[in-house]
């Protein structure tokens, strides 16, 4: 398949002026609601599911990030069906937006690095939706995520991360920590793949990844007056829990993602 590279063009965007002048305002106006939402009603979003009902706070939350998406022009279409709470779902990960993008299906708690609770307003609003911060190299930090986590699922909040350990152009999935999985062989819940693909007039694009070089502001400011992308939210086969442990599960994961990656996803039923 044909794959959409940014460093191939050369012609200038004459329409991005015009997509910075309606999506800036729009978007400071939906920062607002977020901050009012979080304040009265985010901090509801640790309750679960009750007799398969969703609460009105994951609702929300799902709301807000389908908008922001929609005010940088991602269009989002989800195959397969997602499993019910608790559930652990695992993910590629190629852009700071496959956070928004999972919450437009599940309000779901995230594991991410701990630099973002640090970032002013994106690090409020991550705590008060209940995001698990996780400081990369620290076997210490990585066992209190671990209890965290297995506490969110005992609970019945659903859990989602990034197996990889971090952000990369899209262009290829890199090998998945396999202990990060037995969180769910603790909590005896199901893991999910989830593949995300950022998608162009039918083909594979990486504009949403960070380019060499770019700082996430850099690359927050590119996508707000970007032509507008496509985005796959793939849900996958669960992963069986294999005798053989958390190694086996990640490595089944990974190939259903990549499988999915390269367009021959066998979607959830």
């Amino acid at each position: 398949m044909n794959t959409s590279d940014p460093s191939t063009k050369s012609t200038p965007d004459p329409w991005r002026a015009l997509r910075y002048f309606y999506r800036v305002p729009w978007l400071l106006l939906h920062i607002v609601v977020a901050v009012v939402l979080a304040l009265g009603v985010f901090t509801w979003a640790r309750q679960s599911a009750v007799n398969g009902r969703e609460p009105l706070a994951h609702r929300l939350i799902r709301w807000w990030s389908r908008v922001l998406l929609r005010i940088f022009g991602f269009r989002v279409y989800r195959f397969g069906t997602p499993l019910p709470d608790p559930a652990m779902f695992v993910c590629n990960h190629s852009s700071w937006l496959d956070i928004e993008l999972m919450h437009t299906q599940r309000a779901v708690c995230f594991v991410a690095k701990a630099e973002i609770a640090r970032w002013p307003l994106v690090g409020w609003l991550a705590k008060t939706g209940g995001t698990i911060f996780h400081r990369r190299g620290s076997n210490h930090s990585l066992g209190v995520v671990m209890k965290q986590m297995v506490q969110r699922l005992h609970g019945g909040r659903s859990v989602a991360v990034f197996p990889e350990g971090g952000t990369n152009d899209g262009r290829t999935l890199r090998v998945f920590h396999a202990r990060i999985f037995q969180a769910a062989l603790d909590a005896n819940v199901q893991v999910q793949p989830a593949a995300l693909r950022f998608m162009r007039s039918g083909e594979r694009c990486y504009d949403a990844g960070f380019q060499p070089g770019e700082s996430f502001m850099s690359n927050f400011l590119r996508l707000l007056g970007d032509r507008p992308l496509d985005v796959e939210v793939h849900f996958l086969k669960p992963v069986p829990h294999f005798e053989a442990g958390r190694k086996r599960m990640a490595e089944t994961a990974r190939a259903a993602i990549a499988q999915a990656m390269d367009g021959r996803a066998e979607d959830a039923k």
